[in-house]
């Protein structure tokens, strides 16, 4: 507290006491975090506050800094408070004989629920998104893939065949051909070294009760569309059955997520590490393009390139995905 004749710095408090307040109340005033308006000049004669006239919506209410603050701590409208200071100023002990309302504890919930343990195969793919996520510097690269033909040979294909083959095996076929036309992205990052592979293994996740698992697709390059699709078939269901071995499901050198047969027009995916990159697909939709500069409706396939920026640059990643578009917007190559 400042005695009379003391200077001051220019913004420091002042305490300004009120009948019904002492110097305890003063301090603990100016102790407050943010204390910084200096209080009005301390008056040797305390007269009555004027009389405003004002509406009830507008009038104002008198109220010492310490009743203020106090209020505005308990939650308390210092308009339910009367004031029995000078002219009717709300000091300390009319904000203290104010009970404040006791606040209504939330309702607990009625949701019912259950905890199912994690399985081994779930903790390990949280565990390991999780680290890539976060340790993999991942951009995206998105491209619109007319497959109108590729739809017609595959019907025209299949037709001929006693095992049908998916659009999902064409795509396959296709990235493993782009990582063949580009093999400078069919790589892995580590700590020492580029590993670049001299074959492509497709990894294909699959969801399975436990989770999602990668079957890989062993030299998919050298593979035509019906040996990819009778893997994948086989896989997948010893992957359901858990009879997979570790070397079916472990490695591989590039990714691809496929939701476009739950209807899912695009989206992103996360880096399977060691990998480099990943390829979310959508589904097929029909849509206007312009074609010889006309438009027309045509079945466009969105597909989503997530890459580790530490082994695959952004040039390298579109040349890549144009080779596989290439590849899917001239399918007979896909038949080779």
């Amino acid at each position: 507290m400042l005695t009379a004749g003391q200077e001051a710095e220019v913004g420091a408090p002042i305490a300004v006491l009120a009948p019904g307040e002492t110097m305890a109340d003063a301090a603990s005033l100016l102790a407050a975090p943010g204390t910084t308006t200096p209080a009005p000049a301390v008056e040797p004669e305390v007269r009555p506050e004027p009389v405003v006239a004002a509406t009830p919506e507008t009038k104002r209410i008198f109220a010492s800094p310490l009743a203020r603050r106090l209020a505005r701590e308990r939650g308390i409208d210092l308009a339910s408070c009367t004031g029995s200071g000078p002219g009717g100023r709300i000091v300390k002990r009319d904000v203290e004989a104010v009970r404040q309302a006791p606040v209504a504890a939330p309702a607990a919930s009625a949701a019912a629920f259950r905890e199912i343990p994690h399985s081994g195969m779930r903790r390990t793919i949280a565990r390991r998104l999780s680290e890539s996520k976060a340790s993999i510097p991942h951009f995206y690269l998105s491209v619109d893939c007319r497959v109108d033909r590729l739809l017609a040979l595959r019907e025209e294909f299949n037709a001929t065949r006693p095992r049908r083959v998916s659009i999902n095996d064409f795509i396959v076929r296709a990235a493993a051909l782009a990582l063949r036309e580009v093999p400078e992205a069919n790589v892995a990052w580590t700590d020492t070294a580029m590993r670049q592979f001299a074959q492509a293994d497709i990894a294909v996740a699959v969801a399975t009760d436990d989770g999602l698992i990668t079957l890989i697709v062993r030299h998919a390059d050298a593979k035509s569309v019906s040996e990819i699709s009778a893997d994948i078939a086989d896989l997948a269901q010893r992957a359901r059955a858990g009879k997979l071995q570790p070397a079916e499901y472990q490695g591989g050198s590039f990714s691809i997520s496929n939701l476009g047969m739950y209807g899912v027009d695009e989206f992103t995916a996360i880096v399977n590490p060691p990998q480099a990159a990943i390829l979310a697909v959508g589904a097929v939709r029909q849509m206007p393009v312009i074609e010889n500069g006309a438009p027309t409706c045509g079945s466009v396939l969105r597909c989503t390139l997530s890459v580790d920026h530490r082994a695959i640059d952004g040039a390298l990643a579109a040349r890549w995905l144009a080779a596989f578009r290439g590849a899917i917007e001239a399918p007979l190559a896909l038949l080779a």
